[in-house]
C-alpha cells in the first residue's frame, strides 16, 4: 500500500521491481476542460488499484499491434505510470519519459516503455501520457497554445509532490525522450513554467520542426476546413478524420502551400507563440535558459532510413532548396555519394542537426552521443535506441528494428548504463561536449568517444540554424 497526496494506491511487483500504472495526474481533457490547460487531478475515495495503464490519448491508428483509438475506452487520458526498485526506500534518481510520435501519436502504454528492466538498474522510471495532434497542439482560439507542453509540466508537477513516496528523489528528476519527446523535452528546458522540476535532460533525436503561431493557425484553418464549424463542435473522432483528410490530401507533398511543413508532412508541432514557449530551444539555451541544467543529447546515424523504408521520400533536388542553407547541395554531393544524399540531408535536417545544435547552444553541462550501430539493412535508423535504453529487446520494435541481433544486448546495456548513470551523477561516462571540439560518444559494438564525426555537415548548419517555420 502506498499513499500518495489524492489517496492510496496498491501496485504489482514484478522481477522485484513495483509497478503502479494508470495513476492520474489530471481531470479528464474533455467535457468544460476540453482545450483547456490540465487540471491537478482530485482525490479517490478507498484504494486505487495501479494495476494497468491508463486509455491513451485521441490519435489516429498509426502504431502496430495498437488498437485504433475509440472514447468507448475512457477520456481520463492523462495518467501516470511508476515503476520502483525500491518503494520503501528514499532518495533514488527519477527518470521521466516523455513518447515520441510526431507530435501527432503516442501513448505511454506501449511495451516498448516498459520501465522494469530500467528500474532495476537503481533508478525510478516514470511515463506519462499527454494530449497529441489537435487536442494537444492544435492552435485553437480561445485555447492556450501548447497544452501537450502544459500537461507535461503538470505530469512533472505530480512528480514532485509524490515520487518520494515511491522511492524517489524530486531533487533529482531526469527528463527524457525520444524523437518528438526530445523536442518536448528541450522544450521544457526553454519554458518559465517548467524551471525547477527537473534537474537534466536527455534529448534523443530532437526534431526540426516548431511552428510560428501563423503557420499553426493555417494548418487548424486547413483542418477545420475538413471538419467544418468549430474544433470545440467536434468530437475528437471527427477531429481525427479532418487531420487525416488534410494531412493526406492537402498538405503532403504540398510544397508550393507549405514550405518545409509539405514535406515533412507534420500538421502539428510545438508552437513559439510568446508565453508557454517563448522562444525555439535553440534561441532559449544560447541566451542562458536552463544553464543549471545537465543536457544529454544525440542521434542515430541513418535517423531517416526508417521513414525511407516506408515509402516516404520525395525530391531530393527540391528538399536541398526547401530545407537546407544555399550552398548545401556542394557540400552534401561532396562528402557523400549520390545513393545516400537524400538519406543524409533529410537525416540531417530532421534530426542530426537540430540535435547537434542543440548542443552548442547550451551554455551549462553538456554531452552528446551518436547510435552508430547497424543491425540490419536500416542501419542506425530513427527508434532503434528506444528499445536500447529501455532493455525491451523483445518487443515487436526490437525485433523490427534490431532484426533479433545478438549483439543487442550488449549495446542495450551501454545505453540503459550510461542513461542511468547521468540520471544518478550528471555524467555518462565520457568527457563533456564544447563546441570547439564536438566531443562525441558513439554507441556500437565497441564505443568510442571522437570529436565532431560530423563536421561536414556541421559547419553548414551551424549558420544557418534552426527557426520557427513559417
Amino acid at each position: 500500500m502506498t499513499t500518495i497526496s489524492t489517496g492510496k494506491l496498491t501496485g504489482r511487483t514484478t522481477d522485484d521491481v513495483t509497478s503502479f500504472l494508470g495513476i492520474p495526474y489530471a481531470e479528464a481533457p474533455f467535457g468544460p476542460n476540453r482545450f483547456a490547460a490540465p487540471v491537478p487531478a482530485g482525490p479517490w475515495e478507498g484504494t486505487f488499484e495501479a494495476v494497468r495503464f491508463g486509455p491513451q490519448p485521441p490519435q489516429p491508428p498509426l502504431l502496430p499491434g495498437v488498437a485504433p483509438w475509440s472514447s468507448a475506452e475512457g477520456l481520463d487520458c492523462l495518467s501516470v505510470n511508476v515503476w520502483t526498485p525500491d518503494p520503501g526506500g528514499a532518495g533514488l534518481p527519477v527518470m521521466v519519459w516523455i513518447y515520441g510520435g510526431a507530435y501527432l501519436i503516442g501513448t505511454a502504454g506501449l511495451p516498448e516503455y516498459d520501465g522494469t528492466r530500467l528500474a532495476r538498474e537503481g533508478v525510478v522510471v516514470v511515463t506519462f501520457n499527454h494530449r497529441v495532434g489537435m487536442e494537444g497542439y492544435g492552435l485553437i482560439e480561445g485555447a492556450p497554445a501548447n497544452r501537450a507542453l502544459l500537461d507535461q509540466v503538470q505530469a512533472l508537477r505530480w512528480v514532485r509532490e509524490n515520487i518520494a513516496a515511491f522511492g524517489g528523489d524530486p531533487g533529482n528528476v531526469t527528463v527524457f525522450g525520444e524523437s518528438a519527446g526530445a523536442g518536448a523535452a528541450a522544450c521544457l528546458m526553454a519554458m518559465p513554467s517548467a524551471a525547477g522540476l527537473f534537474r537534466r535532460v536527455i534529448a534523443q533525436s530532437v526534431p526540426a520542426t516548431f511552428y510560428t503561431p501563423e503557420l499553426a493557425a493555417r494548418m487548424t484553418a486547413g483542418i477545420m476546413a475538413r471538419a467544418g464549424g468549430s474544433p470545440y463542435e467536434r468530437s475528437p473522432e471527427e477531429l481525427l478524420a479532418a487531420v487525416h483528410a488534410f494531412s493526406s490530401h492537402d498538405l503532403r507533398g504540398n510544397i508550393a502551400e507549405w514550405g518545409a511543413s509539405g514535406i515533412a508532412e507534420m500538421p502539428f508541432a510545438p508552437v513559439v507563440d510568446g508565453e508557454v514557449l517563448p522562444e525555439t530551444p535553440w534561441e532559449a539555451l544560447a541566451d542562458g535558459a536552463a544553464c543549471d541544467v545537465d543536457l544529454l543529447v544525440g542521434f542515430t546515424r541513418d535517423e531517416y532510413a526508417l521513414f525511407m523504408a516506408m515509402g516516404e521520400g520525395g525530391d531530393t533536388a527540391q528538399a536541398l532548396k526547401t530545407l537546407a542553407p544555399p550552398q548545401a547541395g556542394v557540400v552534401y554531393r561532396t562528402a557523400y555519394p549520390e545513393a545516400e544524399l537524400q538519406l543524409r540531408l533529410m537525416s540531417d535536417w530532421l534530426f542530426r542537426m537540430p540535435s547537434t545544435l542543440l548542443a552548442d547552444a547550451h551554455t551549462g553541462p553538456t554531452y552528446a552521443y551518436e547510435l552508430t550501430w547497424a543491425p540490419t539493412a536500416l542501419g542506425a535508423c530513427h527508434g532503434l535506441d528506444v528499445p536500447l535504453t529501455f532493455g525491451t529487446l523483445d518487443s515487436e520494435l526490437a525485433r523490427l528494428l534490431t532484426g533479433g541481433s545478438s549483439e543487442a544486448e550488449g549495446l542495450s546495456a551501454q545505453f540503459r548504463s550510461a542513461w542511468t548513470r547521468f540520471a544518478a551523477t550528471g555524467s555518462p561516462g565520457w568527457p563533456e561536449y564544447e563546441p570547439v571540439n564536438a566531443m562525441t560518444h558513439l554507441f556500437d559494438v565497441t564505443p568510442s568517444d571522437v570529436g565532431d564525426p560530423e563536421s561536414a555537415t556541421r559547419a553548414l548548419w551551424s549558420e544557418a540554424g534552426f527557426h520557427a517555420m513559417t
